[in-house]
């Protein structure tokens, strides 16, 4: 329930308590009927279940399928080629099984990070007495005592405050304490941030004191229903694991319908066809069909990305979610220390009626600045300061400009004070300086400006006339047009030479005013650019903020990501629109305001419905349901809470927008290669798999291919060159390029065509092959045939390695495609050239069958460079 807007009496009267508190009696009933005050928990899965959950995709089951038949087969025949196959599968399965294991384990860790966050004891008033009991046994009714410090336990109404301030950032994005005022009363649409008279558990208490009453407790307060969210919400495959679950169903297909025509070929062509030996034969071509090295060579490409990010700021903990960043075509951020620097910097002054905005290290208004610095509760550690955001920016700002605050205390120590209250909107402090004694205040421009009658101009104190408030207004307009956070500065010289003053003795009329500060979190350097970067590869940036909307369309106007107001929205606006509604004009909208964990979670869900991969950075609480609704949830590695870095699939160790981008143009570059790597890949098998079905068509009188070769060109022409294919660098252009959109496949885009083409055009080169070398004898026909088979894969590999032409993208700027090359090449020279060769049922080729082999296979790469060619000028049109 919102107590937001009901005065102090009605609120207790509804929680049935009262200021002194609760009986010990009524606490424990309540706590009996209620339950502990502890945030729900999801039931954890057994480890044993969460294991074998890891065999569940199509990919995985086709690949134990083949593993068992391939080891049946190698029993019944008594060979070990089968054997060593079905056992190397069975090991990539197992491996791939025990990461994704791993990575299970570590969401436990959410409930228990959500748990870390609640304070161990709270101060309680039971039977009129204040004593400590643990958080979980807090009550709705408990009235409690709150200190600087203190961690919120549950949702309170406040009763009474002192100066207090609350840091609610990880729950509302607000990037500053909020003033808390047990007076205000506010309405049922009140936002979050807003609510001045409540507090939220989880929140923290920087400054001030209050005393409470519990309205709300576990998994009814704010952060419990975050919590809810985050149990209920369910990560969604990641686009590539939805490719792979796509291709593990098209294989099956292939598997079965090969092994189903090959079994009756052998039936009806060969002749006195043995049934044992045709379903031996079929089991073996349907072996071949399966790129068992796949799953392991994807893991490997993705592993290697991964690491490349560890080295440029940003941690993976999902490795698939590496491959989805490639594709993210929406970029929700959040605002404060994401695309700012999360520090309030002073970037404007008013004085002696000038206005400085480009501000430098010379110090044009001395007097502005001691004013800022002495009135002042920072607190001055080394060279840094401690203390509200607000005041320590001033005296950043002090320190920069030579003015560090401990030389000016000393010259001039507090003797007196009225510390700030919310009712006020001042803050004032007594100094000896000299023979003098004076009185600095600060607060809002409007009050402190109301109490003023003269200005100081020129070193002199004049008049404040109409004209030099109105002037001063002007550039308070000025400032609050650029969403900076405004104080103002005045004066007083006291007639006393006493040594301590009292505050009664404090009068805050009649003051001099010295100038105005403008305050904001300013833009990072780097925001603007990798804003620009983002919008040239056709990605949305969005910006989410628990921050006023001012503020955020201010900084969202100086990075680019918005131009107009009318792109702004307030989360309670979000919150009227139907779904209907606010898909029509989702697409309008740059920047959200005044957000909800709810409006988060919405948003992100609305553009995943309109087909978008989204992805959500934050580091609250708050953003803890958004970030695991996401697509790719990115945390923050500084400011984020234990919560969003246990959700999160990639941390940002330096919690910077720039570092998304670039692990962006990281995913597209892994995507681009593991496109390549099962073009390559199917290629290759579709080459196998046409050569032996033809094979077996047109020369049913002759053995064509030996399972045992099949193994041994898998092992070393497929998996080491698809391996290297991972370690591409990335294409030109390749951050001007749109996002590819989340409906296509793998095979979109011409993929398909090329794979298809060129699985024909090697099944023809190898055929060929076996067709000249039959002619000098069986034996020679298949060890041509073999060659081929692994020497076309080779000069294919040259020219799949890149989407432009060969000749014209540096075919050596990528090392590990020639290592790869040389040694399957130094592997086939050995084993043409030694008694080897035998071993796999191979014969010697002379210098001439040498010749037809490779001149054969080299024309693979012309072909395919034709091929790609044609089909980019096809798919560009």
């Amino acid at each position: 329930m919102n107590f937001c807007d009901k005065d102090i009496e009605t609120t207790l009267q509804e929680t049935k308590s009262n200021q002194n508190g609760l009986t010990e009696i009524e606490a424990k009933k309540r706590l009996e009927q209620n339950g502990p005050n502890v945030l729900p928990q999801k039931k954890p899965k057994s480890k044993v279940a969460r294991f074998f959950e890891q065999f569940k995709d199509v990919m995985i089951i086709i690949l134990l399928v083949a593993a068992i038949i391939s080891i049946v087969v190698a029993i019944v025949e008594k060979t070990y080629s089968e054997m060593v196959d079905g056992f190397i599968i069975f090991a990539i399965v197992l491996i791939n099984a025990i990461m994704g294991f791993v990575q299970e384990l570590k969401a436990e860790k959410e409930m228990k990070a959500l748990l870390s966050m609640s304070e161990p004891e709270v101060k309680v008033f039971r039977d009129g007495e204040l004593k400590k009991v643990h958080s979980s046994e807090i009550v709705v009714g408990d009235v409690i005592s709150l200190e600087a410090g203190d961690i919120l336990p549950a949702d309170v109404r406040f009763l009474d405050t002192v100066n207090a301030k609350c840091d609610e950032s990880s729950l509302t994005g607000e990037s500053v304490p909020v003033s808390k005022d047990s007076e205000f009363l506010g309405n049922q649409s009140t936002p979050l941030a807003d609510r001045k008279n409540c507090g939220y558990k989880g929140s923290v208490l920087t400054i001030g004191r209050a005393t409470a009453v519990v309205v709300a407790t576990g998994k009814d307060t704010e952060l419990g229903k975050i919590a809810t969210m985050l149990s209920e919400t369910k990560k969604q495959d990641t686009p590539l694991q939805k490719n792979i679950k796509m291709v593990g169903k098209i294989i099956t297909v292939i598997v079965l319908l090969v092994a189903g025509i090959t079994f009756a070929l052998e039936m009806t062509i060969t002749p006195s066809p043995d049934i044992i030996e045709a379903f031996l034969t079929a089991v073996a071509i349907a072996v071949a069909a399966i790129p068992e090295s796949l799953p392991a060579v994807i893991t490997i490409i993705m592993s290697f990305g991964v690491a490349r990010l560890s080295k440029k700021k940003a941690i993976v903990k999902r490795l698939h979610a590496v491959e989805t960043l490639g594709s993210t075509q929406v970029i929700c951020s959040d605002k404060t220390g994401t695309l700012t620097q999360n520090k309030m910097t002073v970037v404007a002054l008013y004085s002696n009626n000038q206005y400085f905005e480009n501000l430098s290290k010379t110090d044009t208004t001395p007097l502005l600045t001691k004013a800022m610095t002495l009135c002042n509760d920072s607190v001055q550690v080394k060279k840094s300061y401690m203390g509200d955001p607000t005041e320590t920016a001033l005296c950043d700002y002090s320190q920069k400009v030579g003015q560090s605050k401990k030389d000016l205390e000393r010259a001039c120590p507090r003797i007196g004070e009225i510390p700030f209250d919310s009712v006020r909107k001042l803050m004032t402090t007594v100094h000896r300086e000299n023979d003098k004694t004076i009185a600095y205040t600060k607060g809002a421009p409007d009050i402190v400006v109301s109490r003023c009658n003269k200005i100081l101009l020129d070193g002199e104190v004049v008049e404040l006339t109409q004209s030099l408030k109105q002037q001063i207004l002007d550039a308070n307009k000025k400032m609050g047009d650029n969403a900076l956070r405004v104080l103002a500065c005045a004066l007083k010289y006291m007639d006393t030479t006493a040594q301590e003053v009292d505050a009664e003795q404090i009068d805050e009329n009649d003051l001099v005013f010295v100038g105005l500060v403008g305050m904001i979190d300013p833009p990072r350097k780097e925001a603007k650019e990798a804003v620009k970067k983002c919008k040239s590869a056709k990605m949305v940036p969005i910006m989410i903020t628990g921050d006023h909307a001012n503020t955020a369309f201010a900084i969202a106007k100086q990075i680019g990501i918005a131009e107009n107001e009318n792109q702004v929205m307030l989360g309670s606006t979000l919150d009227t629109l139907s779904d209907e509604e606010y898909k029509k004009i989702i697409y309008d909208i740059r920047v959200y305001a005044r957000v909800s964990p709810e409006n988060k979670v919405r948003i992100v869900k609305t553009f995943q419905e309109l087909g978008k991969v989204v992805a959500m950075t934050g580091d609250g609480v708050n953003d803890a349901p958004s970030l695991k609704t996401a697509d790719i949830g990115v945390g923050m590695g500084i400011t984020g809470t234990d919560v969003t870095k246990e959700v999160a699939d990639m941390l940002v160790t330096d919690d910077n927008f720039a570092t998304i981008v670039i692990a962006v143009e990281e995913g597209r570059k892994i995507y681009s290669n593991i496109k390549k790597t099962i073009t390559f890949l199917f290629s290759a098998n579709f080459g196998e798999i046409m050569s032996l079905l033809l094979a077996t068509i047109l020369f049913p009188q002759y053995t064509f291919l030996l399972p045992v070769q099949i193994l041994f060109v898998n092992l070393i022409t497929d998996s080491l060159p698809a391996i290297a294919l991972g370690m591409e660098p990335a294409e030109k252009n390749l951050m001007d390029q749109p996002p590819r959109e989340s409906k296509k496949t793998v095979f979109s885009d011409g993929t398909g065509w090329q794979l298809g083409i060129m699985g024909i055009v090697q099944t023809i080169a190898i055929l060929l092959c076996f067709y000249i070398g039959e002619a000098y004898g069986e034996l020679v026909g298949t060890t041509m045939a073999f060659y081929a088979l692994n020497i076309v894969q080779l000069f294919y590999l040259l020219s799949v390695r890149t989407n432009a032409c060969f000749l014209v993208s540096n075919p050596f700027k990528n090392k590990w495609i020639w290592i790869a090359i040389g040694f399957a090449a130094v592997v086939l020279v050995v084993l043409a050239l030694t008694p080897a060769c035998t071993i796999l049922g191979l014969g010697y080729l002379s210098i001439a069958q040498w010749g037809i082999v490779l001149g054969i296979s080299a024309l693979v790469l012309p072909i395919s460079e034709v091929v790609k060619f044609v089909l980019k000028k096809c798919y560009k049109k």
